[in-house]
């Protein structure tokens, strides 16, 4: 395996080790497997993590405290109050506070030895290629679908290895994507997933929940595989799934193959440089879909406070929530009717088609796929509620909780 770590281009020839750093790593040394040379490889590499939330926080912590030289972070969210169950890089005294500066401050009082460079910035096509050049490997520590394919793309043509994870609910995911693995011709995403879900189908984790331990649990996972791959020691999960079940408290495995057609490692490639990755997955720049799905009519949109108006005005009109029951237990705009996403298509024998409808959910990315169904099933006068019940809370009725 050691032809794994000359592959990363990380040169320990001229790192100095002090003697506050030998005895910092002292459990590293005696092992075998790092000792002296080991300790300095992961001195002298650098790492991009592309997020600072559930999975970006333990992993980057742990990076950190195995003495990665130079840790960077891509992010440009901010702190916020629903974030602190499971993003540990965080707490209470940083809620409004930027998170790659938040996150900064926790890793260098981790290790005040480490170079840690923040890029408060969305990761984009224009950005990508430059910012992942400057590091020997890449860990994709989002939620969404346009990032990893951009995230992928970009370390397919820069041939760096993408070490990648994915939580939801009580399971996760983790592999190493390298499809320039000297072990072998390695698989990229897009192997995996040649096409992105529909919008809309699959929730994120806010819509669909977390369990706040599983992040932690993957997140470790993909540092011990950034270590392993700096050292050159074990097998990587270059070419293997790691499936995890938190509540059957099992791990499986599945082998992931090389897709020779695949448009960017494939034999025959179509994608030679970054794509606009927002459009190829369907969705507008804020998440949302960009347009109804079954038909080429744009989407009607209206706002919390024109909903709100509608409401004083006493407007004849439907208000349908497609959120799951036990959100509906949590809070609820007065005055709509329950109907889930999942169950709108058989239930919409409950709606009249002739009314006027607005459907709204948490922030409106699954009220727009219900949208969709309905307009498939003959309804015409839809209108999706911008921000769903968030922006409800934020700017009608902040008595309204937000979750």
């Amino acid at each position: 395996m050691g032809n794994i770590a000359a592959t990363l281009a990380v040169n320990p020839a001229d790192v100095k080790l002090s003697s506050a750093e030998l005895l910092r790593y002292s459990r590293h040394l005696i092992l075998p497997e790092v000792g002296f040379e080991g300790q300095k490889r992961l001195k002298a590499a650098s790492v991009l993590c592309i997020g600072t939330g559930g999975l970006g926080s333990p992993l980057t912590m742990y990076l950190a405290a195995a003495g990665v030289g130079r840790i960077g972070l891509v992010d440009f969210d901010v702190v916020d109050v629903t974030n602190l169950q499971r993003q540990i890089a965080h707490g209470t005294k940083d809620v409004g506070r930027l998170k790659i500066e938040s996150a900064k401050d926790t890793l260098l009082d981790i290790n005040p030895e480490i170079v840690v460079e923040t890029h408060n910035t969305m990761l984009s096509s224009a950005n990508a290629l430059e910012l992942f050049e400057n590091y020997d490997l890449i860990i994709d520590g989002t939620d969404n679908f346009p990032t990893r394919y951009l995230v992928n793309d970009a370390c397919v043509l820069l041939g760096k290895p993408n070490v990648y994870g994915s939580i939801f609910r009580f399971e996760g995911q983790a592999t190493v994507f390298w499809a320039g693995c000297p072990l072998g011709n390695g698989p990229c995403y897009r192997c995996l997933y040649p096409e992105p879900p529909p919008p809309g189908l699959v929730p994120s984790c806010a819509e669909g929940g977390v369990i706040g331990i599983l992040p932690g649990i993957v997140g470790c996972i993909q540092a011990n595989e950034a270590v392993k791959l700096i050292l050159g020691i074990g097998e990587p999960l270059v070419g293997r799934l790691l499936l995890f079940d938190a509540l059957g408290m099992k791990f499986r495995e599945l082998k992931l193959r090389k897709d020779p057609d695949c448009p960017i490692c494939g034999e025959h490639r179509t994608i030679t440089e970054l794509i606009d990755y927002e459009e190829f997955c369907g969705v507008g720049r804020g998440g949302e879909t960009t347009q109804s799905t079954e038909d080429t009519e744009p989407m009607r949109e209206i706002s919390v406070t024109e909903l709100k108006a509608k409401m004083d005005a006493g407007e004849d009109f439907v208000l349908v929530d497609v959120r799951e029951p036990y959100e509906w237990d949590i809070a609820r705009i007065p005055g709509a009717t329950l109907i889930p996403l999942g169950v709108i298509g058989e239930r919409s024998g409950e709606l009249d088609p002739d009314a006027e409808i607005v459907l709204q959910c948490k922030a409106g990315v699954r009220s727009a796929r219900a949208l969709d169904i309905l307009r498939g099933k003959g309804f015409k006068n839809l209108t999706n509620l911008k921000g769903g019940i968030n922006s409800w809370s934020e700017e009608v009725d902040p008595s309204v909780p937000k979750y």
